[in-house]
């Protein structure tokens, strides 16, 4: 049967969910995908070796549609090489790509919306917009009544303190040729690459915009997020995006200013978090990982864990202490 969308020359939309355990929240998932008002899609269901009932939900729900395809990997893959490997699988026929991971979903009206902005311009490499956030709605900030704004303008704001604009890989949709062109669409080892690749469109693409929420991120203790902050991965990954986009994105002044900024707040966090991985039981077990991770990811970007740097923070702390105990006394 052709839909509506495929008889008047729509073009098509790859959908991806790659999925690891996912039972508890793939049926909602899945429905969001099903509730779409723009039809001509396709729907790829890659499953990295799912030791619960994922592949017998998404087959099930394969069955019943034929645009939704269930892909089983041979060996578990770590996060990022699972994304990629999934993105491989889009269509070559599709134009735009939307990924929806296994626990959020897409409102009604996500890929009408987007599209219908991604259609627009060619130059519109990614389209965002709001989403629901737990019980709070984010990624707000561009205004209205525009939809497609410079993707140099859009990075360099962000990269200044505006706060995120690109949330997760859930929350846009991209360009297929873009997806497509990329071997490694995503850096393997930068947990953030979902957020660095949105850097690296947009030094050569525009940046489309919806104004209003199309997707819903579900907040819990089980997300890879939920990790993240306790490695206070977030704060390194503004230092280092900083240093690594600041130069394609920001003037020398505006860059040499912000680069010290970022670089203060990371190293207050850095020591707050050392502290408490040393004396609090609790955050031991975290400990080794911790400063292995930070380690890392500031080599990555010809940074190293500055000595001066942390006992200026210290400073600054135990003198924030003290004062707050005066006041106290």
């Amino acid at each position: 049967m052709t839909s509506p969308d495929e008889a008047s020359g729509a073009p098509t939309v790859s959908i991806v969910t790659p999925v690891y355990n996912g039972e508890k929240y793939l049926r909602e998932c899945i429905e969001s995908v099903l509730g779409q008002s723009f039809t001509n899609w396709e729907y790829l269901i890659a499953d990295n070796c799912s030791q619960d009932s994922t592949v017998a939900i998404a087959e099930e729900y394969a069955k019943r549609d034929a645009r939704i395809k269930v892909v089983k990997n041979a060996d578990f893959l770590r996060i990022m090489p699972n994304w990629n490997r999934a993105l491989r699988l889009i269509s070559p026929e599709s134009m735009f790509c939307k990924v929806v991971h296994a626990d959020d979903v897409l409102f009604p009206d996500c890929l009408a919306e987007m599209v219908s902005v991604a259609m627009k311009d060619e130059r519109i490499g990614i389209v965002g917009a709001y989403r629901k956030h737990g019980d709070t709605v984010n990624l707000d900030w561009l205004p209205k009544p525009d939809n497609v704004f410079p993707g140099k303008d859009v990075c360099r704001l962000y990269l200044l303190g505006k706060p995120d604009i690109f949330g997760s890989p859930s929350n846009i949709m991209m360009r297929s040729d873009i997806v497509r062109n990329r071997e490694c669409f995503y850096d393997e080892e930068d947990v953030h690459a979902d957020t660095s690749v949105c850097f690296d469109i947009l030094k050569e693409y525009d940046f489309g915009y919806v104004h209003q929420a199309l997707t819903s991120t579900r907040l819990h203790n089980e997300s890879e997020t939920s990790r993240a902050a306790m490695l206070n991965t977030h704060q390194a990954a503004r230092f280092c995006r900083v240093v690594k986009f600041g130069p394609d994105f920001l003037g020398d002044e505006e860059y040499k200013i912000r680069y010290r900024e970022v670089k203060t707040l990371y190293y207050r966090v850095f020591v707050g978090r050392s502290i408490r991985k040393l004396l609090l039981p609790s955050e031991r077990p975290l400990r080794k990982e911790f400063f292995a991770y930070h380690r890392r990811v500031l080599h990555e970007v010809g940074e190293t864990i500055e000595f001066r740097w942390v006992l200026s923070a210290l400073w600054k702390l135990i003198r924030q202490k003290m004062m707050s105990f005066r006041t106290a006394s």
